[in-house]
């Protein structure tokens, strides 16, 4: 944000305003508008950043804001048409799990298979939101343990993953099509086209509010503005919920119109000398 407003010779706190607007702005429209999606199969999972400072430093960071440390991003994806369905920010707990489960549901227009990492919060929230009306497994994956004497080396890596066994909770989901490639995928496209959640850099989020609403900018984005290579179209195309390919301008026009109106301006008055 710093770097755009030298580059673009404002304020900082101008580019913290429009980023406040376009968030709001686009967060109300996908809400609006990526409703009744027909969609086969979907796949959800969760992508890790922080806020302000890790977890682990919050107790010692000095003047820690509210929602400070671990913040994850629930998204759920359309396999199909690459479409993002829901995301929700926040914390990698039950409660949170439940409320995405249910905002998933409330947009899909039919049955669907849903897959999902090994996560428990899933358990009870897919039971909860979709009832039986759904075919869940989950994919879960199986890691290795890092050798002692290896752990400084692969401080800053994952764990290798060793092997996955598919696990068929409710109805009658197709084995072939149990994977989260697709919203795996997914995360990485998060880290690639959003600064704030690069690894080891100061490029974090400092606060919670700006993090919820570049994600949510960047989901309309990534809906309706930019061709997915594997539809060949943009996601929101692909999956029936636009005629069209978006550009800047679009975006640029919903925060326009979510702007309040001017009121009249009342008499001028001369100022006595």
């Amino acid at each position: 944000m710093r770097a755009i407003s030298r580059v673009a010779d404002v304020s900082i706190n101008t580019v913290s305003k429009i980023l406040v607007d376009a968030g709001l702005a686009c967060a109300r429209f996908h809400d609006e508008k990526v409703r009744g999606v027909k969609a086969k199969r979907v796949q959800c999972d969760e992508i890790w950043s922080f806020t302000y400072a890790k977890a682990k430093n919050v107790p010692t960071a000095k003047a820690a804001p509210v929602n400070a440390g671990d913040t994850w991003t629930w998204v759920g994806l359309d396999s199909d048409s690459k479409l993002i369905l829901s995301y929700l920010v926040g914390a990698r707990d039950a409660e949170y799990a439940n409320a995405f489960m249910q905002d998933v549901a409330d947009r899909l227009a039919n049955r669907v298979q849903l897959t999902t990492d090994g996560h428990n919060a899933y358990l009870n929230a897919v039971e909860g939101a979709f009832g039986v009306d759904v075919d869940f497994a989950q994919l879960v994956k199986v890691y290795g343990v890092t050798p002692v004497e290896k752990s400084a080396e692969a401080r800053y890596s994952p764990p290798k993953c060793v092997g996955a066994r598919k696990e068929r909770l409710r109805g009658n989901p197709d084995p072939k099509h149990v994977s989260t490639s697709h919203v795996e995928r997914s995360n990485l496209s998060f880290r690639m086209h959003m600064r704030r959640f690069t690894r080891l850099t100061n490029a974090h989020s400092k606060k919670f509010a700006n993090h919820c609403h570049m994600i949510a900018l960047y989901t309309v984005w990534y809906n309706y503005a930019r061709i997915n290579s594997a539809v060949k179209v943009a996601p929101a195309m692909a999956a029936g919920i636009s005629d069209r390919l978006w550009d800047m301008a679009d975006i640029v026009k919903l925060i326009d119109d979510a702007a309040p109106k001017p009121g009249p301006r009342g008499p001028y008055r001369k100022r006595k000398a």
